[in-house]
């Protein structure tokens, strides 16, 4: 691994964004120097996708200045950030499949030879530029007919002969298999020899500590640290990341060890490609926490359980009654609910009444010609805003005008309307008002309460801590840890996460 400390070549100093009330970074400093891979972490809502924006010219700060070579810089557009020398190589090869490797190599800027483009000058220096990374392939052939790393070392290829100064990668290795990651890392690993500055995101820590030098760690906006990776362990980053320093109210005593219920739901062998098969039951009045970084599988689980992705094997047992939950009618039939991690995006319907979005889903169990009448549906709607102390001017209202806390409620109550046995929260409280957070947490200790069995995803510990009877930890898509009663406690979470022991770290 290069030792960092090359010239600084981009640097960022006191960036803040705002997004309407939302302060997305807020007096953000970062440094990429060259001949070092700079590794930019964070969970969801950290800040590092806006960062990585503003950085490439995507976004401009409201505060703060960028520097190319100790010259401030104003970026317009990813463009006017290539003319710079920065340049981006996402997850999703953002090049044109139809199209050989040549023509994508040079696209826009094709030599050419009395007025005509030059394709046999294409094809050449196309061969003449892969040799350089490793690549001898047919260049005329089309992009899609080579594999997704293969992509992945033409987009960089065509990133670093574009800019040549920094290249952002950004999820690079989430599509590819052990080898092929690898086969990038050296490819990466020349080009930080030849002295780019390199910006790497990614979930996978293992590769950050395989490939980086330096990390910068991003949290609700704020830079938490910079460090040499060398000074670090996987349990110091992922403390950092999930904002906890260990001080955490230890796990209530009512819950430990406490008498549970029967089985409610059992998951058995349930899994697809790229989800290892897992095995789970949940028991009438727990709740089972879920902890583990982004890219853990936590919402893959949740989505195979509701049948959003439908499993390859397994089975599901409501009961004791073997059901069949391959998409989510099933799994409303069968009595689940979920609320989604993107309320926007995968929850409510903005353009819908609270009212509707309340009794949405009661009504499709119901089927479509056992409507609800007006009066039935103004009745359920004010029962559930009542008990979720729903803040709305009126049920009429589009549900796209209310708080974030406001809709996370809507959408809980929408699931509470259909009596379900068995209930998945997804990041119930993220990006919530205090207030909202606090009514959220008394919400699920309720139900648990009241019976129901419950499968909650959350990054903040300290909640996990307070309201799980179990936890269940994940690590690269798998279920590494089960802890319950007095096992469940902040150090034990965090040290399975990071895959360490107290033993290991001494």
């Amino acid at each position: 691994m290069a030792a960092p400390g090359g010239r600084p070549v981009l640097e960022a100093q006191g960036i803040v964004k705002i997004f309407g009330q939302h302060r997305a970074l807020d007096g953000v400093d970062f440094t990429a120097h060259a001949g070092e891979v700079h590794a930019l972490l964070g969970e969801n809502g950290a800040g590092k996708s806006t960062l990585i924006k503003i950085l490439t010219g995507a976004y401009q700060p409201d505060e703060g200045e960028l520097r190319l070579d100790g010259t401030p810089i104003q970026l317009r557009n990813p463009l006017h950030g290539q003319s710079f020398g920065i340049g981006t190589v996402y997850q999703e090869v953002n090049l044109l499949p139809n199209r050989s490797v040549a023509e994508n190599l040079f696209l826009g800027r094709q030599p050419t030879r009395f007025g005509l483009v030059d394709r046999a000058g294409i094809v050449r220096r196309a061969r003449e530029l892969l040799a350089r990374y490793g690549l001898d392939i047919d260049v005329r052939a089309e992009l899609s007919e080579f594999s997704v790393a293969v992509q992945q070392i033409v987009a960089i290829a065509r990133a670093v002969e574009l800019s040549g100064k920094v290249l952002v990668l950004d999820e690079p290795t989430a599509s590819l298999d052990r080898n092929e990651v690898e086969r990038l890392f050296d490819v990466v690993r020349g080009l930080r020899a030849d002295g780019l500055a390199i910006i790497f995101i990614t979930h996978f820590l293992d590769q950050v500590f395989a490939l980086a030098d330096r990390v910068t760690i991003l949290r609700n906006g704020t830079r938490v640290a910079t460090q040499p990776l060398a000074a670090l362990n996987t349990t110091d980053v992922v403390r950092m990341m999930l904002g906890k320093d260990m001080a955490f109210e230890h796990h209530p005593s009512a819950l430990a060890g406490g008498p549970r219920g029967a089985v409610r739901v059992e998951f058995k062998g349930i899994g697809r490609k790229g989800m290892p098969p897992f095995d789970l039951a949940i028991h009438e009045g727990e709740v089972v926490g879920v902890a583990g970084l982004l890219g853990s599988g936590r919402t893959e689980v949740a989505r195979l359980m509701f049948g959003v992705d439908a499993a390859e094997g397994g089975e599901v047992r409501v009961d004791g009654e073997a059901v069949s939950v391959r998409n989510p009618a099933q799994a409303v039939a069968a009595g689940f609910g979920f609320c989604p991690e993107d309320r926007k995006l995968d929850g409510i319907f903005g353009d819908l009444s609270v009212r509707e979005n309340i009794i949405i889903a009661l009504q499709a169990k119901l089927g479509w010609f056992r409507a609800l009448n007006h009066e039935d549906q103004i009745e359920l709607a004010g029962r559930y805003a009542e008990a979720l102390d729903i803040r709305a001017a009126s049920h009429d209202m589009p549900v796209k005008l209310l708080s974030g806390g406001n809709q996370q409620k809507v959408i809980l109550a929408r699931w509470l309307a259909i009596d379900p046995t068995f209930l998945i929260l997804d990041e119930p409280t993220r990006g919530i008002d205090v207030g909202a957070h606090a009514e959220i947490v008394r919400t699920i200790n309720r139900l648990r309460e009241e019976g129901l069995a419950l499968f909650v995803i959350s990054s903040e510990l300290d909640e996990v801590v307070a309201y799980s009877n179990r936890v269940v930890v994940m690590r690269d898509r798998e279920m590494v840890a089960e802890l319950e009663g007095d096992a469940i406690a902040p150090e034990a979470i965090v040290e399975a996460i990071a895959g360490t022991t107290r033993e290991a770290r001494a």
